[in-house]
């Protein structure tokens, strides 16, 4: 999909401005990443070979060794880049409009949501509008994500836009993010926050039970 040339409205979007999401190719992205999106997800595991052609061209930029379990959702794939074996749960669903980094080793639960998307706050500038052709359109725009490596996210956990994540951090099952998480914290709730730093002495082999 990277070949398709940029619209105006492309790169607005990506740059995180006001855009008209109806934008004839930013829609004709979305219809392959759906489609794309839907095929992964009816080809069982065994077949290897489909998956990797299928998401190597739904999310072309992913390192070696990241595995997608699948149900998987996005919406353009494209603007997501996947370092290497990283790990994602039952129904990842990821609406990239902004771009998305995410590091080495990251591991995510069932259930989360990687969502940049954001809508004006008031709802005479968020409604539809109509054009001079009558077809009607909404303005969005977005803000990036970035997550660095070595993160482990529990289940159920929601990253919004504009947020970074740094490297070793562990986000408890069910947290919304929507602040930026320091390298190497524990953090939870919603909205999610810094529960403590977590150290060396957090190493299983100070917890004989688990042996």
């Amino acid at each position: 999909m990277e070949s398709m040339q940029r619209s105006v409205q492309e790169e607005k979007m990506l740059a995180g401005k006001l855009y008209d999401p109806t934008d004839a190719k930013l829609q004709e992205r979305r219809r392959i990443a759906h489609q794309l999106s839907m095929a992964y997800n009816r080809t069982p595991e065994e077949e290897e070979a489909l998956r990797k052609e299928l998401l190597d061209q739904l999310v072309p930029n992913h390192g070696e060794g990241t595995f997608l379990q699948g149900p998987i959702q996005f919406d353009y794939g494209c603007y997501t880049t996947f370092g290497k074996n990283c790990y994602a749960n039952f129904n990842l669903v990821v609406l990239d409009i902004c771009p998305i980094t995410i590091g080495d080793n990251v591991f995510m639960g069932p259930n989360c949501s990687l969502v940049t998307p954001m809508h004006p706050l008031l709802p005479e500038e968020r409604n539809l509008r109509q054009k001079e052709d009558g077809s009607w359109y909404d303005l969005e725009y977005g803000k990036p994500i970035v997550i660095g490596s070595n993160c482990w996210f529990g289940s159920n956990v929601t990253v919004c836009g504009g947020v970074t994540i740094g490297e070793g951090c562990v986000i408890g099952a069910g947290s919304v993010v929507t602040r930026d998480i320091p390298p190497y914290s524990l953090a939870a709730g919603v909205p999610c926050r810094v529960l403590r730093e977590i150290t060396a002495a957090d190493s299983v082999n100070h917890k004989p039970e688990l042996w």
